[in-house]
C-alpha cells in the first residue's frame, strides 16, 4: 500500500483506504474516492495531481492525494 502521490502516470490503481479526519474522508468519498474504486493519475501539475476517477477528471492537491492509499 502506498499514497496516490507515488502512483505512475497512466497506471490503473485500486483505492485500498482513505486516511484523515472524518470530514476529509467524507469530502473525498463525495467526489468519488471510495475503497475498492479505480483511480489513475493523468498528470502532475505543480502541487496538484489530476486523476481519472469514475469517468471524470478531478484535480486534487498533494496533501489530499497523500491521504488516498492505493
Amino acid at each position: 500500500m502506498m499514497p496516490l502521490t507515488f502512483a505512475t502516470i497512466g497506471e490503473k490503481n485500486i483505492i485500498c483506504k482513505i486516511n484523515g479526519k472524518p470530514d476529509v474522508k467524507k469530502h473525498l468519498e463525495d467526489i468519488g474516492f471510495v475503497a475498492g474504486g479505480n483511480v489513475s493519475v493523468v498528470a502532475v501539475m505543480g502541487g496538484n495531481i489530476i486523476v481519472n476517477i469514475k469517468d471524470s477528471r478531478i484535480a486534487i492537491n498533494r496533501e489530499m492525494a497523500n491521504k488516498i492509499m492505493i
